[in-house]
């Protein structure tokens, strides 16, 4: 089962979060954004309070366990905007629902796939997670993910993030990280997808380059960078966050 919330009324805004998050991160955005929209928010498959029950896993069976979701809950026409992974779910679902969904965005993420250094790079954490357990990866993992001078004054953000993650299962992390790994290249997917396309980019994210994000501008609806932030937009540029969000469902 896919545990989510559900806030608001009118078109339907569906949040994906990222590697190790929950639903909880969007918290802020679904209810400013319940005004106008109706906003899911939902655990992925493994995270929070959905169940994994299955030790490997690809992201096309996730888009496949989200659409069977959608149609239980009668959602049509959804615009899907995911966190990195979360990401790479809302393109893994467009290149299997096509114009069943009104649009996708991407928010730190990237419709490529991972080149050979990353391909080492998960293979280095699934080594790690196995020798030392996911909470002390989950330590080394998170503060990272923001801009070196953002660290202190998000603390708070930071411990959060950290204290929800460490909740995660040992074969969730192990499941995602070969998922991530393994993906396809979904560049086409996001080229020809003749809905809307919305992108926000951290100038300083480490994850994922912001040379590798410009290269996605010219298929976009919307394209954003936030200047002097990392992979954590949400947090390290809140209100403009949301004000580019809301600009896209506006037009969208």
């Amino acid at each position: 089962m896919i545990s989510f919330t559900k806030q608001g009324t009118g078109k339907p805004i569906i949040f994906l979060h990222g590697f190790c998050e929950t639903k909880e991160m969007w918290k802020t955005f679904s209810s400013q954004l319940s005004t106008e929209f109706t906003v899911y928010c939902l655990d992925l498959p493994g995270f929070g309070s959905s169940a994994l029950h299955m030790d490997q896993l690809n992201l096309e069976e996730v888009a496949v366990t989200l659409h069977d979701w959608m149609e239980i809950n009668k959602i049509k026409q959804p615009i899907i905007i995911g966190h990195s992974l979360g990401g790479y779910v809302a393109l893994a679902m467009a290149e299997l629902l096509g114009s069943e969904l009104a649009g996708i965005g991407l928010f730190h993420s990237t419709a490529f796939a991972d080149d050979e250094e990353k391909k080492h790079t998960r293979n280095k954490t699934i080594a790690f997670v196995k020798k030392h357990g996911v909470e002390k990866f989950i330590e080394s993992f998170v503060p990272p993910l923001f801009a070196v001078h953002h660290q202190e004054m998000l603390e708070g953000e930071i411990a959060t993030l950290i204290q929800y993650g460490k909740m995660t299962p040992k074969k969730t992390v192990l499941a995602y990280i070969e998922a991530m790994r393994d993906r396809k290249d979904r560049f086409e997917v996001w080229k020809t997808f003749t809905g809307e396309k919305f992108m926000v980019a951290g100038t300083l994210d480490q994850a994922v380059k912001i040379e590798v994000s410009k290269l996605h501008q010219p298929f976009a609806t919307a394209y954003h960078e936030l200047e002097e932030v990392g992979h954590m937009g949400m947090f390290e540029e809140k209100e403009l966050s949301l004000e580019y969000i809301q600009a896209f469902l506006a037009e969208a």
